[in-house]
């Protein structure tokens, strides 16, 4: 039997940088042309098998992929990837707050806990469009969204249409949960634990990759992390394995890895982001990094004392380039939360601005993320649902909207056991190390990471 890889095919790339081309601005028409007259497909919007090209198909794939490489961008200039030019391009780059108080375990607890739950709130409907998970909700009589998607009841017709996410569904409906299950959503702050662990604050990117190839396993990764670490293998040293046909660099993956770099500076967003951009730029440029360190920061100023969402949103916008693309979907899931009473009526109005990016593509799933926190006004509960009920990447926007939420609320017991007691206070893993893992015992270790004794190079 053929294994064929997803994610690293160049023939499946081509599709995705010409996407990729049409959104940041290149004139990649003629290479269009060429691809589609040699029988070259579109993007595929879901990752699976496909039957081998011709030799020559696969041939040309590659250097449609190294041509495209070479047009120039006319956002470049408003979206830098260097530190020094986003941090140029900030006009108001925070400074450390001098009254930010010391993150408590019982606060990174209840983040964990948090990031867990959104993050398994959203695994069944994982890729479904709005519609369906609509749908499925309204029939299991679970709209608007207040808890678990389950399959109880639910006419077979609908689930036909609609079907769970084939990975997810045996274990993240509300009758089969047994803890938290393994999810890349979890893994990649762990292996940021043990990053931390292992190299202090004072990380290189070089370390992180060794990190990846000596503790990750490959088949854990997906989209612009597949092809990084494909990179890596292949001998392109970072940042370049983050550029090197790789048309997913752009997409949510660095975002879902800056939890940890946000909790473990509490009140220093700057410094926050810093360390976040040294992890996301092994695997993306621009608005792919920006999702890192806009989280990494708006944990921080959580994690520091400020209790207010919105402020902490703010904070996060200001290490964000304010020309860049991302600021924009930020800025704009924010209005519309404020300007639309019902989050029906926001999610809409989301899908109708941004419905033409892939739903991994880090700028919808910013848009949405910030209008869930924006519209549940930092009620837990209400910013996992919200986050999960907007679609596109569920199980991400529910983990990082249950981060920051968790940290807000300040300890475990202060979350509905709802969501807390089906995770059973364990976490399955292939992180070496984190098998089966206590939400608990990891409070204690990211803990100990916050420690002066442990920021010290």
């Amino acid at each position: 039997m053929t294994v064929r890889v997803t994610w690293v095919q160049p023939e499946d790339l081509v599709g995705h940088e010409l996407r990729q081309a049409v959104e940041d601005g290149r004139d990649a028409q003629a290479v269009a042309r060429r691809w589609y007259e040699a029988g070259g497909a579109p993007a595929p919007e879901r990752a699976g098998a496909s039957t081998s090209p011709a030799p020559e198909l696969r041939a040309l794939a590659e250097r449609l992929l190294d041509e495209l490489a070479l047009l120039d961008s006319p956002l470049a200039r408003d979206e830098p990837t260097e530190l020094a030019a986003i941090r140029a391009a900030c006009p108001n780059w925070p400074a450390p707050r001098p009254e930010a108080q010391p993150v408590s375990r019982d606060r990174l607890h209840a983040a964990w806990l948090g990031r867990a739950a959104g993050c398994l709130l959203g695994k069944p409907v994982e890729k479904l469009p709005l519609d369906g998970i609509r749908a499925l909700a309204r029939a299991t009589g679970n709209w608007p969204l207040t808890t678990w998607f389950t399959a109880r009841n639910l006419p077979a017709a609908l689930a036909a249409t609609y079907p769970w996410n084939r990975r997810s569904a045996p274990n993240s409906l509300a009758e089969n949960i047994d803890g938290m299950p393994e999810d890349d959503d979890l893994n990649y702050p762990l292996l940021t634990v043990l990053l931390l662990q292992r190299h202090g604050p004072s990380f290189t990117t070089a370390d992180l990759a060794r990190l990846w190839l000596d503790e990750l396993p490959a088949g854990r990764t997906f989209t612009a992390e597949r092809v990084a670490y494909r990179n890596l293998l292949d001998g392109i040293e970072p940042p370049h394995t983050a550029r090197h046909r790789n048309p997913f660099r752009e997409w949510i993956g660095a975002q879902i890895r800056a939890d940890v770099h946000g909790w473990t500076h509490p009140g220093d967003p700057s410094a926050a982001a810093e360390q976040a951009h040294r992890d996301a730029v092994l695997s993306h440029t621009a608005n792919g990094v920006y999702g890192a360190m806009f989280t990494a920061a708006v944990l921080a100023e959580a994690a520091g004392g400020e209790s207010d969402v919105h402020g902490c949103l703010a904070a996060g916008l200001r290490v964000v380039p304010p020309r860049s693309r991302f600021a924009h979907a930020v800025r704009f899931g924010v209005a519309a939360a404020r300007e639309c009473a019902g989050f029906d009526a926001v999610a809409d109005r989301l899908h109708a601005e941004y419905g033409g990016y892939h739903w991994v593509h880090v700028l919808p799933n910013a848009a949405l993320l910030a209008a869930a926190l924006t519209h549940a006004d930092g009620d837990f509960s209400l910013s996992i649902c919200r986050a999960v009920s907007g679609g596109w990447d569920t199980d991400s926007n529910g983990a990082t909207a249950g981060s920051l939420t968790g940290l807000l609320a300040g300890a475990p017991e202060r979350l509905p056991e709802r969501w807390t007691t089906p995770l059973k206070n364990r976490l399955a893993s292939s992180v070496p190390g984190f098998g089966s893992i206590g939400f608990d015992e990891l409070a204690e270790q990211t803990h100990r990471l916050t420690q002066k004794e442990a920021l010290c190079p």
